[in-house]
């Protein structure tokens, strides 16, 4: 069960405590678990090579992602509020600024542009549920596959509505509180999503392309690897993980003290990367079987897979299951982003959680609408990186989750002390030690010199 009560005469959270570690490795993999590892991770890995960029995308995980999740766990559960309220604590706290609130305000705002265009894309996923279950894309030719989904894409009225429906879901889920809404949700949707992924692995085996899908995901191609590609990489790793946005933080501040962060984070790091993996390996030999390419881009999942489905044998049931796979990450993701707005309005405007749902749940709808012209009425209004949904992925994904993780991480390497850090991740000799190397120089070097790629 849920306590408010301190733990060791500790900072309590004041929206209660996770029940238990498999509550919180389930919640952060739930919200790290989504549309980046199921529709993203395998059209990057196309785009750029396959085996290079997969391995580059794992060095980040490993050498980055993991310093910088602990990172975040650790902040979290020391300071016990909401992102904003924990970093303007504990830099008071720690001899240094209040000042640094304004990170975790900037992992608010992230996780708020994020979900902005990612409730749209989620929405899709729901719309296609629909269409695979009532056999659209049964025996569907290249063009009727095509055609339907540029019909789809260019309504904007309907697009707007299942991004309405996903959001009132997300909605749903956040204002029902720690235990009954976002606890009760990952412990169901969560294993389901693995059971569906398996299912669909065990499919993708069946049609005889498995060797070339294996052989496409962990052959390197050096020669396709570019700086874009590391970028893409390491912004893919902040992405999937959910690092960087306050997700995390928001989570580790409802942390139990007795479990370890280094485990917990391992675990989630470790199911977060593997289902990225099975759902390469899921996806890549259905679009070998059926002659079709894997550099797709965003269209590999909405486009190329329903072409492949519908020509399969049990196509509609497979679908069907691969697209409420996609809908349930995205559900779970989107908890989690969601997540740390409503802590903030909860403790600094006094409001109730089904109030402060409401009011984020709107903004995010709002903002939502620059997405979803994107694909339409905006198509042709381009300006930096492209359309708005363009512009906002990359913001977000390629600058604003690196540079939180980086501050994130000096915060926690460099402004708070030892015994600080060592209290929260308990001081036993490598593991701390290895931590702290990797927070205090080498993620935030990596994570700077691909910040001024991006930049320049």
């Amino acid at each position: 069960m849920l306590s408010n009560q301190p733990d060791g005469g500790k900072r309590s959270s004041l929206h209660g405590h996770w029940s238990s570690r498999m509550a919180f490795i389930l919640a952060v993999t739930g919200s790290a678990v989504g549309l980046g590892n199921i529709w993203k991770f395998p059209y990057i890995a196309g785009q750029n090579g396959g085996g290079a960029f997969v391995l580059v995308y794992l060095v980040c995980v490993i050498v980055i992602g993991m310093p910088v999740m602990m990172s975040e766990i650790l902040i979290g559960r020391r300071g016990r509020r909401n992102p904003v309220a924990t970093m303007k604590l504990l830099g008071e706290e720690e001899g240094s600024s209040s000042k640094w609130g304004w990170v975790g305000g900037m992992g608010v705002i992230a996780g708020i542009f994020i979900l902005s265009y990612y409730s749209v894309i989620a929405g899709w996923t729901l719309a296609y549920v629909v269409k695979s279950a009532t056999g659209t894309f049964a025996g569907a030719s290249p063009e009727a596959v095509g055609a339907a989904f540029d019909s789809f894409v260019g309504d904007w009225r309907l697009i707007a509505l299942c991004h309405t429906i996903f959001m009132g879901l997300t909605v749903f889920v956040v204002a029902r509180g720690v235990e009954r809404g976002l606890e009760q949700a990952v412990r169901f949707m969560v294993p389901a999503l693995l059971l569906l992924m398996l299912v669909l692995l065990g499919y993708s085996i069946s049609t005889g392309y498995f060797g070339q899908g294996v052989a496409f995901m962990f052959t390197p191609d050096f020669e396709r690897l570019t700086w874009g590609s590391v970028l893409a990489a390491l912004g893919q790793a902040f992405f999937t993980l959910s690092i960087g946005m306050g997700a995390v933080m928001a989570y580790g501040a409802y942390l139990p003290e007795e479990t370890s962060i280094t485990g917990a984070s391992a675990a989630v790091v470790t199911a977060d990367t593997g289902i990225a993996i099975l759902a390469g390996l899921a996806i890549f030999p259905l679009v070998f079987a059926n002659g079709l390419t894997p550099a797709d881009g965003p269209g590999l999942v909405f486009n190329t897979l329903p072409l492949a489905f519908g020509q399969m044998a049990g196509g509609v049931f497979f679908s069907t299951i691969f697209f409420v796979l996609l809908s349930f990450a995205a559900w779970t993701s989107a908890i989690g982003l969601m997540e740390p707005a409503v802590a903030w309005i909860v403790e600094r405007f006094n409001k109730t959680r089904a109030q402060a749902c409401v009011g984020v749940g709107l903004l995010i709808w709002i903002l939502g609408f620059g997405s979803v012209l994107s694909f339409n009425v905006l198509a042709d209004t381009t300006f930096l990186a492209g359309t708005i949904f363009d512009n906002v992925d990359y913001l977000t994904s390629n600058i604003m989750l690196p540079l939180g993780g980086l501050l994130i991480t000096i915060f926690a390497g460099w402004v708070m002390c030892r015994n600080s850090t060592s209290d929260e991740l308990g001081n036993s000799g490598g593991l701390f030690r290895s931590w702290r190397m990797l927070a205090r120089f080498v993620a935030p070097i990596g994570i700077l010199l691909v910040l001024i790629n991006a930049v320049l």
